[in-house]
């Protein structure tokens, strides 16, 4: 239950004792400190108030809080009040899970995350990433931290319950968590584990565009930034500017992060997208005595035990030991039938990432970007960059391990027993794929391989290892590849609307055979190839046709069994022809005839609208949904998952979208979709879901005359 629905004489008692709790907090962690630095076991000093003379908060009408501080302090301070008050339920959640005490604060089925986090060494890295801070980004972090702090003090009332014991928090937990989020969920994950393998998978992710001035119509270069994620947990965004002095930047990061991850300023930008970088391996152990066989002998792990804290369901609490084990690899994440997996990963020394993410939003120029950009701290994601000065970039970033040479299944398991398969150190910037400028005059990128970011191609896939990076590129990349080098003179509306496409590639790649072999069955047939005919081959609200395609594309890879339904399959060669046509007609036909059946069956009619079956939910909101799931060939993304009802709802796809024009001034619209609070109550929970589903962007307001023109409250510090 939420504290606000409590008396408010409970209300000033409780609020009371929490002032008392964080001024004790707060002395303990003065009193530990007066030792220096060594006395590591209490939480790092950390400011309670802004040190370089305050900042404020300009709060919009769709919730963005626009920050200005007199000192970088100060606007990280604003920044971490800003995030919990939009996300801070949230934040304390993620924050708890990332110190590995879960399961202690809300119970058992929190376990498995905690075992996690402890085995891989989350919490224990952390501190050691905190030291490694530089002097001046640590007191950065230490005032984000404090912020949220003060609004938790503050606003004692609008914290949930069952996260409040998560407070205070510290630097430490904020580093936890973007390692968690970061290097153990998007560079590893524990589903990569469990699966043993880390195959390309094209759908999803997210998009990425950069258009220089000979491909712009204004002759301005253009960004588009459109990630692709989940609608919930720590990989929701939170949209935000920040100002301070000599720098401007706006953009979304994840929530809880003390940075932005996607951003632009007066003279730059950038955008990330999921790439398909392989930045960690999983290590087959022989088991022997207490160790495990290396180099022809029985080498021991380093071991350490851990204690769980389990709350039970009367609020006991219950103590569970388990025991880390560590080879030359790494830490062991599975065992069964005398043999252990080890799990190597990247990323693990990049103590200073969300510091190159901040000196990103600092740089004026391509030369300084690329400073940044060489030190690699982000241990993977592509970036598209585009900037006033009309350069463009696509780097395949993160770190990629040096693989030994042999013939070795790196997407899979690999032998543990030999040196010859041990990595130790990763590919420096120069040899990662990178191109800038090229004469196509633009650069995408839809989760595909580095080769296809631009045609004609402007890298030589034979050049670089064959582990760099898969030899592939999905329906959706192609979609993009299309749209783009279809129009020579694209403006900054075109660039808006090209990103609301929901046009199925693969309808256009094999729907001309469905009809023309579906004409000649049965009377379902006929009518099912007739309305496939009238569909415009799109996934808008309005669209007929799509429910009954997207059906029919599932009913055929039920029938295929797993091989391919084309009649050409993806070829390098052609890359943005293939795959098309239908390898088997009567196959499609009976998977045509079935998916007709079974939409008229459930809805009424074949030709049902997509927005009746799809939609956005959230809040109270109920809306026709458009765009659909990737590996339709849609840029336009957005999962569904079944709702009630015979209804599919929409739980992830376009997130933050940012659409950037480096004119002068700058022109740029934005959209936070499922919208920038995730507070019960908050006003900002859904209010940009109707935006969302008319296919519209929002003006970016970045001046302080437009940002006061729609003020809706102002917070000084």
């Amino acid at each position: 239950m939420m504290a606000a629905s409590k008396p408010a004489s409970v209300l000033g008692t409780r609020r009371w004792c929490r002032v008392l709790t964080y001024v004790l907090a707060v002395l303990c962690i003065l009193l530990a400190s007066v030792g220096g630095r060594a006395a590591f076991s209490a939480s790092p000093p950390q400011s309670l108030a802004p040190s370089s003379g305050g900042a404020e908060i300009l709060w919009d009408t769709w919730g963005v809080p626009h920050i200005y501080g007199k000192g970088s302090e100060d606007v990280f301070y604003a920044f971490g009040w800003a995030q919990m008050q939009a996300h801070g339920d949230l934040i304390l959640r993620l924050y708890g899970q990332a110190r590995g005490r879960a399961a202690e604060y809300w119970g058992a089925k929190y376990r498995q995350s905690d075992q996690w986090v402890r085995t891989v060494g989350i919490p224990t890295r952390a501190r050691g990433w905190y030291e490694a801070q530089s002097q001046s980004f640590r007191k950065y972090v230490d005032a984000f931290a404090a912020g949220m702090n003060a609004y938790g003090r503050r606003h004692a009332d609008l914290i949930a319950d069952d996260v409040e014991m998560v407070l205070p928090v510290s630097g430490i937990d904020v580093l936890s968590h973007v390692q968690r989020v970061i290097d153990f969920s998007f560079v590893t994950s524990p589903q990569a584990v469990a699966f043993g393998t880390r195959q390309w998978r094209p759908t999803g992710g997210s998009n990425g565009w950069a258009i220089g001035p000979s491909h712009s119509a204004s002759k301005h270069a253009m960004l588009l930034a459109n990630p692709h994620l989940l609608w919930s947990d720590f990989h929701l965004y939170f949209e935000a500017q920040l100002s301070g002095p000599g720098y401007d930047a706006y953009g979304a990061t994840l929530v809880g992060f003390p940075v932005l991850g996607i951003a632009f300023n007066d003279r730059l930008g950038w955008t990330h997208t999921v790439n398909t970088q392989d930045g960690e391996d999983l290590y087959e152990l022989t088991l022997a005595e207490d160790g495990y066989r290396w180099e022809g002998k029985v080498h021991a792990f380093e071991t350490e035990e851990q204690v769980l804290k389990v709350k039970q369901n009367d609020g006991a609490m219950r103590e569970e030991k388990f025991v880390v084990r560590r080879s030359i690899h790494g830490p062991v994440v599975a065992e069964q039938a005398g043999k252990a997996i080890a799990l190597r990963s990247v990323g693990l020394d990049g103590a200073r990432m969300c510091e190159q993410w901040w000196d990103m939003a600092l740089a004026r120029n391509l030369r300084e970007f690329e400073a940044v950009l060489r030190r690699l701290e982000i241990p993977t994601f592509t970036i598209l960059y585009a900037d006033r000065d009309g350069h463009i970039l696509h780097l395949f970033g993160g770190q990629t391990p040096v693989r030994p040479k042999g013939e070795y299944k790196w997407s899979g398991i690999v032998p543990g027993d030999t040196p010859a398969t041990l990595w130790t150190k990763f590919h420096a910037y120069e040899e990662l794929p990178r191109v800038i400028d090229p004469p196509s005059g633009w650069l995408q990128n839809a989760n595909d391989p580095p080769w296809t970011t631009t045609f004609p191609r402007a890298l030589d896939a034979e050049k670089f290892p064959r582990y760099m990076a898969p030899h592939a590129m999905s329906l959706r990349a192609e979609r993009s590849v299309r749209m783009l080098s279809e129009d020579p003179s694209i403006s900054f509306d075109e660039l808006v609307q090209y990103k609301f496409s929901t046009r199925m590639e693969l309808a256009d790649r094999i729907l001309d055979d469905l009809i023309a072999a579906a004409r000649q069955g049965s009377a379902t047939a006929v009518a099912a190839a007739k309305i496939l005919t009238a569909w415009d081959r799109c996934a808008d609200a309005t669209s007929r046709g799509a429910v009954l395609f997207q059906a029919f594309v599932r009913e055929l890879n039920r029938r295929s069994g797993g091989t391919t339904p084309f009649a050409v399959a993806w070829d390098e060669a052609s890359p943005l022809t293939t795959p098309r046509g239908l390898s088997n007609t009567a196959v499609a036909v009976a998977a045509l005839e079935a998916a007709a059946t079974q939409v008229e069956t459930t809805y009424g009619a074949m030709d049902i609208a997509w927005g009746d079956v799809y939609r956005v939910r959230r809040g109270g909101v109920d809306l026709p949904a458009n765009g659909g799931p990737g590996d339709l060939g849609i840029f336009r993304v957005v999962e569904f998952m079944p709702a009630e009802g015979d209804t599919f709802e929409a739980y992830a796809g376009d997130s933050f979208v940012a659409a950037v024009e480096f004119s002068v001034p700058v022109r740029a619209k934005v959209l936070t979709g499922y919208g920038n609070a995730s507070q019960p109550n908050s006003p900002h929970r859904s209010d940009q879901l109707q935006l969302f589903a008319r296919k519209e962007l929002r003006p970016a307001w970045r001046t302080r005359k437009e940002i006061l023109a729609h003020l809706a409250s102002r917070e000084a510090f």
